[in-house]
């Protein structure tokens, strides 16, 4: 079980889903999991950049003040990381699983914004504004609900790789190195 962790922009998605075709593991998105039920909810989270609109953030304050969405997608990805043969692209499991290969991705606040501008078609300022509020919801979630600092607290990974000036294909060749020699090797 591979874990991919890092903030919003990070590129933890695009390897996830680029490492899971790679080594043929089934690939879990606790973000996709949580839009499927904003989605049941009556959300319009298909759009495009939706997690960083005035609704996606309006369903990250709903989540705020009920955990049960978060509570549901966690149970999900625990039951799928028992299952094995998964890359998980999750927030929390670093933190609630004792086993697998935890990565961090980490990039500064600006990149992940300009990242954001870029796959969002939105000013870069309003991919900062938007990020800076999700962040800072997102963080208080996880820290009332587990206890933990997201962004802040490395303990659990086993890798901690700094994307900022390497694009998607660069960060995805070290990462494959690193799990062919160190959590496959």
């Amino acid at each position: 079980m591979l874990c991919v962790c890092g903030m919003a922009g990070s590129g933890k998605s695009t390897l996830s889903r680029k490492i899971a075709e790679k080594y043929h593991l089934r690939y879990f998105s606790g973000g996709d999991a949580l839009m499927a039920l904003a989605l049941e909810k009556g959300y319009s989270a298909l759009e495009r950049g939706w997690w960083e609109s005035k609704e996606g953030l309006c369903f990250l304050e709903k989540r705020g003040k009920d955990p049960a969405f978060d509570m549901a997608v966690d149970k999900k990805q625990l039951e799928m990381a028992e299952e094995g043969n998964v890359v998980l692209d999750s927030w929390t499991m670093p933190w609630l699983l004792q086993k697998g290969f935890k990565t961090w991705l980490e990039a500064s606040l600006e990149k992940r914004a300009e990242r954001i501008a870029g796959r969002d078609k939105i000013g870069f300022n309003e991919a900062l504004a938007a990020l800076k509020q999700k962040e800072k919801r997102t963080q208080a979630i996880y820290k009332k609900l587990y206890g933990f600092n997201l962004g802040e607290d490395f303990a659990p990974f086993n890798f901690i790789l700094d994307t900022e000036t390497l694009d998607a294909e660069e960060v995805f060749r070290v990462l494959c190195m690193v799990i062919e020699n160190v959590a496959f090797g």
